[in-house]
């Protein structure tokens, strides 16, 4: 998730191709997730679990409404293969992948065997708004970066630069906010305690992932030093 932006349209000639791809990567990813939460829960009247489940399903369609009119090159980046990773990068993300998949299967677990007692209604309820904004402000980020590829690389072939507009005005790396407020605030929504603990060390990892790919763009991206000098913090304003 590179801090970089500019909008443009470089469409490649294949973008049919690639839009497809990437819709049936996405919603097969939602299904996989739906299914993991029920099957694991052994009920499908959880609303809370649909819920989460819609939540993410809003953010795919979010994404894909940003990035379909004007970032064709950027969705052929995230289908293609993943070259040029950097091998911590690589490292990090897949323990999130595991650290992910282990909270939805924690929580399915909760739910059927009623592990977790104290999450109230009106709390799963608020942080279900709290996931939906985490998701919003990755939207916005995607839509303000022309380079916001999933992985971390210096994109020059494509002309990588620095984005500077949207909530990059704000902080460095802002979708990093919305992907750590989704992590923890999806383990309350379904009501799980337990499922913080694997949220936990998937928000932790995002920072250490944050830190690293900020002294990677400071060493290897024209024009970032400068604008880091401007826009000071990275995650949270006044705090780092």
């Amino acid at each position: 998730m590179t801090t970089n932006m500019q909008s443009q349209r470089d469409d490649p000639p294949n973008s049919g191709r690639i839009i497809a791809r990437w819709s049936i990567r996405e919603t097969m990813g939602v299904i996989m997730m739906a299914a993991i939460l029920f099957l694991v829960a052994g009920r499908w009247d959880w609303a809370m679990g649909w819920a989460v489940v819609a939540a993410t399903a809003l953010w795919v369609i979010g994404t894909g409404a940003v990035l379909i009119p004007n970032h064709i090159a950027l969705l052929a980046e995230r289908v293609g293969p993943r070259k040029g990773a950097k091998s911590w990068d690589t490292a990090i993300m897949s323990v999130v992948g595991i650290s992910v998949l282990a909270e939805y299967v924690i929580a399915g677990l909760d739910m059927r065997n009623g592990w977790s007692h104290g999450i109230t209604l009106p709390v799963q309820i608020a942080m279900l708004a709290v996931v939906l904004v985490g998701h919003g402000m990755a939207v916005w980020a995607t839509a303000s970066n022309a380079y916001f590829s999933q992985i971390v690389r210096i994109q020059t072939d494509r002309g990588h630069s620095v984005a500077t507009g949207g909530p990059y005005r704000i902080v460095r790396h802002p979708s990093y906010i919305g992907v750590i407020l989704v992590y923890v605030a999806a383990a309350f929504a379904l009501g799980s305690w337990w499922a913080l603990i694997p949220a936990a060390l998937s928000a932790v990892l995002m920072v250490v992932r944050t830190a690293l790919e900020d002294r990677t763009l400071l060493a290897e991206l024209p024009g970032y030093t400068e604008y880091a000098e401007k826009t000071r913090y990275r995650l949270i304003p006044g705090i780092w």
